[in-house]
């Protein structure tokens, strides 16, 4: 079984920066592409943004030059540094993970809340 823990998000004034972060652990037996999406009222869940097994980054346009996603293989980790957040960054943020053994298998976190204040 694999576990996905994410901690970070909360309530931050618009602007300001926050850090989300996502370790998987478990029985994996490599990770493929890892990323980040969220998921506003009313609204499907989209993506924020995905880092490849070889770090090869793709961003929604909506945070591109803000965010940056990064991953630590050696912790099984992947992170989102958000930096001047907007009221329309609001929402529910999951992370997703790729396990490959015997097979690929798509993995969500339990999701986290951000919320821009304006």
């Amino acid at each position: 079984q694999v576990q996905l823990v994410q901690s970070g998000g909360g309530l931050v004034q618009a602007g300001g920066s926050l850090r989300l972060s996502c370790a998987a652990s478990g029985s994996i037996g490599s990770i493929g592409d890892m990323g980040w999406y969220r998921q506003a009222p009313g609204k499907q869940r989209e993506l924020v943004a995905v880092i490849t097994s070889g770090s090869v980054t793709i961003y929604a346009d909506s945070v591109k030059g803000r965010f940056t996603i990064s991953r630590d293989n050696a912790k099984n980790t992947v992170y989102l540094q958000m930096n001047s957040l907007k009221p329309e960054d609001t929402g529910v943020y999951y992370c997703k993970v790729v396990i490959w053994r015997m097979g690929a298998s798509v993995y969500w976190g339990q999701g986290t809340q951000v919320t821009v204040s304006s």
